[in-house]
């Protein structure tokens, strides 16, 4: 946790971090040189016919998001039936934190109207859908579509579900249970579980608009905030009663909407990782692989892990869940940081913890300083001394690909 540091040593060690902090920006937006265009962004996979439809549909979109197209670079290979749209002029960076501050790009926030409790409504700024699509674009990864998803709104549903999830995610004040049992509003859950002839959404919701009666952990949390992020997207953003019926019956394939949603290989680095979950798919979430250190989208579901063997078995703080949220700015649960921790914030809030800071107000004094050299060092892999998992978990394209058959619930 973070709360205000006073007194004059403080604020003047509060200070010097600012500064390491700003350094470390700097080294992990040049720690690696981008590919050439065409090898990352996004690609579609078409038939001839799709191909010749793409690329004005896709001038329009970029067009309706204010992205000048002489920033995107179009790479076709016919042989393959490949389309794919790069985005120019990143440099040698792979990281995507400080996009917004590319000032030829004019990356703004938008403004979003949130439901909140009572069937009111309220003004919400979050990642704007222009900040999402440059980041798919950005160097460090490649994401493809291919088949029925070979179409511009495939793209645009999966950037609306991603900042929906963002929105969501923007203003959390959820309970921490530090290594105690999770709590749950009983009117519309029974431990996790939504309570009998209750509606998913309605259940969903009020872990948003009631958050004081929850206490959860970040791993409930990001799961919680993915199934919203989807199911809200179709049921009231998009008015798509089919697509939000498949996410639902997905979600409740087993009764329990808050598990599996991820595939079982994501936990595949862990110790007691049951190999028959190798194939499992994820109820709503796709894992991707080889991605760029530094290189984040709005939406995406992130994996600090703890690599200190002594604390890492302290329940809770085996890692840390978490979703990055445009701007370089990760998820707070908890309001610890003023809703959102920088990533230079997030990969000291883990490595701390091997120094028993686990309450930034309670513990300040065994903070240890961190140089830009040591940020560094943690944006990396564990296998190369970092906190970093070098995948992620993203939504699904909905009504656009044939999605994996879920395992048939057992009843022991």
């Amino acid at each position: 946790m973070t709360a205000t540091l006073t007194g004059r040593i403080r604020i003047t060690a509060s200070f010097l971090i600012a500064l390491l902090l700003a350094a470390a920006h700097t080294a992990f937006a040049q720690a690696q040189e981008a590919p050439e265009a065409g090898s990352y962004g996004v690609r579609f996979f078409c038939s001839p016919s799709q191909l010749e439809q793409l690329s004005p549909n896709m001038f329009h979109y970029l067009q309706r998001l204010g992205i000048p197209a002489r920033l995107v670079k179009e790479t076709v290979d016919k042989p393959r039936g490949a389309m794919t749209y790069s985005l120019l002029g990143s440099g040698t960076t792979v990281s995507t934190l400080l996009l917004a501050q590319r000032t030829e790009l004019a990356i703004k926030d938008e403004v979003l109207l949130m439901p909140v409790k009572n069937n009111k409504m309220r003004k919400l700024r979050t990642v704007s859908q222009k900040e999402i699509l440059l980041a798919l674009l950005h160097p460090g990864r490649l994401t493809e579509f291919r088949g029925r998803a070979c179409d511009v709104q495939a793209l645009a549903d999966h950037v609306g579900i991603r900042q929906n999830t963002v929105a969501w995610a923007e203003v959390l004040e959820w309970g921490w249970p530090e290594g105690g049992p999770a709590k749950w509003n009983a009117r519309y859950w029974a431990n996790g579980t939504p309570r009998l002839h209750t509606p998913l959404h309605k259940a969903l919701n009020d872990m948003f608009f009631e958050q004081g009666k929850y206490d959860i952990g970040c791993y409930a949390a990001t799961k919680v905030v993915f199934a919203q992020g989807a199911l809200d997207y179709f049921r009231r953003v998009k008015r798509d009663a089919g697509k939000a019926r498949v996410v639902e019956r997905r979600l409740l394939a087993d009764g329990e909407p808050l598990v599996d949603l991820e595939p079982g290989r994501m936990w595949s680095f862990e110790v007691d990782f049951d190999p028959l979950e190798l194939e499992r798919p994820g109820k709503v979430l796709r894992m991707v692989g080889d991605v760029a250190p530094g290189n984040f989208v709005p939406g995406d579901w992130v994996y600090f892990l703890n690599t200190d063997v002594r604390t890492n078995q302290k329940t809770g703080y085996e890692g840390s869940n978490a979703i990055y949220l445009g701007g370089n700015r990760f998820d707070d649960y908890y309001n610890d940081n003023d809703h959102h921790y920088s990533y230079q914030e997030k990969l000291s809030e883990v490595y701390q913890w091997r120094h028993d800071v686990f309450s930034r107000h309670r513990d300040a004094e065994k903070i240890q300083p961190l140089a830009a050299q040591d940020y560094e060092r943690l944006n990396a892999a564990p296998e190369n001394g970092g906190l970093l998992m070098g995948f992620r978990v993203v939504p699904y394209f909905f009504g656009y690909e044939d999605l994996l058959p879920l395992p048939v619930p057992r009843n022991d």
